[in-house]
């Protein structure tokens, strides 16, 4: 265990934490409406089945994010640095916020770690998907506790309206903000409010759900 780790303050008075900063994310419009106002910290999981709009989401997402000024990291375990990441870029118009944002073609989680230790390191890590990364629960909780100051968007696979694996369930519990995809909506359930579905695309959700 690091030193940062023991040393870390476990008991906080009431006024501490009545008085403490937190690095809270200025979400407005629909953002707020679905996630109210997250922290920049902890995990994100996002899970559904394929082709309803995990990537969509998670790309506007990270784009949403870098507006707001943060630097984010996308990586590409499943697809790598492929045509069809290229054209789910431009698909959010992610040219926008090209200075803001990188995407890292299967980038192994040691050589992830590398690079965010290092200074000015990106805000916000996605990661696509849980099941590429090699993973077990107790890796990703020693992520966590290496950067407590990070936010971490992890994507996973899914198991009917579940995440799909044990790792995956166990990051469910731990998440801050858990979001399910299904016919192009997001349904999110955070810690910091909003509650609201929010629509990834409109002409696809409209066609999903009028079946």
């Amino acid at each position: 265990m690091s030193t940062a780790l023991k040393e870390r303050k476990r008991a906080v008075s009431v006024s501490e934490i009545y008085t403490k900063k937190f690095n809270v994310l200025p979400f407005d419009g629909a953002w707020l409406d679905s996630f109210g106002k997250p922290e920049l910290t902890g995990t994100w999981l996002v899970w559904g089945p394929s082709g309803n709009g995990k990537t969509r989401f998670v790309l506007q997402l990270c784009k949403y994010l870098a507006t707001l000024g943060r630097k984010v990291a996308y990586n590409s375990l499943e697809e790598g640095a492929s045509l069809s990441m290229r054209n789910a870029f431009m698909d959010v118009g992610m040219e926008e916020v090209k200075r803001r944002i990188v995407l890292l073609d299967a980038e192994p989680i040691d050589q992830l770690i590398e690079r965010l230790q290092k200074r000015k390191s990106p805000d916000v890590v996605a990661i696509d998907s849980v099941q590429y990364t090699g993973m077990n629960y107790k890796d990703y909780k020693r992520l966590r506790a290496m950067f407590p100051n990070k936010m971490f968007i992890l994507i996973s696979h899914a198991d009917g309206k579940n995440p799909a694996g044990r790792v995956a369930g166990s990051i469910k519990y731990d998440a801050f903000v858990k979001v399910r995809i299904e016919g192009y909506k997001a349904f999110p359930l955070s810690r910091y409010g909003g509650g609201k579905p929010y629509t990834i695309w409109a002409e696809g959700a409209e066609d999903y759900y009028m079946d």
